[in-house]
């Protein structure tokens, strides 16, 4: 419980369906944002009292658990990490793959738990052979299943969903009616560690080496200019380049040795193909296979169609039909199949056009 409506909501339905249901709010990490008046943090000190006044309301035992050292090791330290190599991470769903649907199902099976429940926007349904099988939530604006792709075929059976089949509109309703206090929160942060969303300040503080200076360069190696830190830009960015040039510019890669920003024009910015690594499949083991899915480069983005073929050290090569914009290493590519999420992997090369 997060202390939002979403997760209130989920321990609500629950309950009425006859489960045993304990509230728990995870304590990620001490840089949450309570010091601004509008914290709307997960891991703040309003959100944990949030949590607890539902609880309260619903009449359902409510415990904080500590997690701030995994956190610590497994989502900050690789959000920090992979910028520094010149990628750009995704912190939840690093945080769901090892805090939540690692760390957390852990201590509740510990603790004799049948399940446990969020509030994501994604569905869990079994096919009729009896596999779990992950889906889009009915609300594809607020479908979660993006940052899921990690759960599997252990996992898959211990965790539910329940507001996967309503839209983001009904949950608001159904929250009101149950009276809980947080009906009509307002959404919380997307980067909860981050204080006040100043990533620049954040990261100085706690990787200075991340503001070192270096070229803007184009795909010939001429200087273009200055950065300020390759930590603070990622690929298909235009803004803030500082480049007076006859035409836009844009990042299309980031080279982390050489310390270089590579910018190019517009079309410089669309690829091909991709080869992804760390892949998780929420059926099988592994793909053996060429296949043919819908694939997503990044979470708010349109799925495009793709050939998808096993590849060298465990890797697979991943084939668009057309060329996508601003295939960025360090982000997730995930594989759907109608609205079944087939599994994904990390973007680590791009081909461009």
């Amino acid at each position: 419980m997060s202390g939002g409506v979403d997760s209130s909501l989920a321990a609500a339905l629950l309950l009425e369906q006859g489960y045993n249901v304990v509230g728990v709010t995870m304590r990620l990490s001490d840089e949450s944002r309570d010091a601004s008046p509008d914290d709307r943090s997960c891991c703040s000190l309003s959100s944990v009292s949030d949590a607890r006044r539902v609880a309260d309301v619903l009449g359902i035992p409510h415990y904080v658990m500590d997690f701030t050292e995994s956190f610590e090791h497994a989502v900050m330290d690789y959000f920090f990490d992979e910028y520094l190599r010149g990628r750009t991470p995704n912190p939840c769903i690093a945080c769901n793959r090892y805090i939540k649907f690692e760390g957390l199902l852990h201590k509740a099976r510990e603790l004799g738990a049948s399940h446990i429940a969020t509030g994501h926007y994604a569905r869990i349904d079994r096919d009729e052979d009896g596999i779990y099988r992950l889906r889009k939530g009915v609300d594809l604006e607020k479908d979660q299943s993006y940052v899921l792709y990690h759960l599997n075929r252990k996992t898959l059976p211990y965790i539910l969903f329940p507001l996967g089949g309503f839209t983001k509109n009904e949950t608001r309703r159904m929250a009101e009616a149950y009276q809980l206090p947080v009906a009509y929160k307002a959404e919380s942060q997307e980067i909860c560690f981050v204080p006040h969303d100043d990533y620049k300040t954040y990261f100085r503080k706690r990787r200075p080496e991340c503001a070192r200076s270096g070229d803007i360069v184009d795909r010939m190696g001429d200087v273009r200019g200055r950065h300020d830190g390759i930590a603070f830009y990622t690929v298909g960015q235009r803004r803030g380049l500082g480049i007076a040039a006859p035409r836009p510019l844009y990042v299309t890669a980031l080279n982390a040795k050489e310390n270089q920003v590579i910018v190019g024009e517009a079309h410089e910015v669309y690829a091909q193909e991709l080869v992804a690594s760390d892949l998780s499949w929420t059926m099988w083991d592994s793909l053996t296979a060429e296949r043919t899915a819908m694939a997503k480069i990044r979470y708010g983005k349109r799925e495009a169609s793709a050939v998808i073929f096993p590849y060298n050290h465990g890797r697979i090569r991943v084939r668009f039909a057309d060329l996508q914009r601003a295939v960025t290493p360090g982000q997730s590519v995930v594989f759907y199949e109608n609205d079944i999420v087939l599994g994904g992997g990390v973007i680590d090369d791009v081909v461009m056009a």
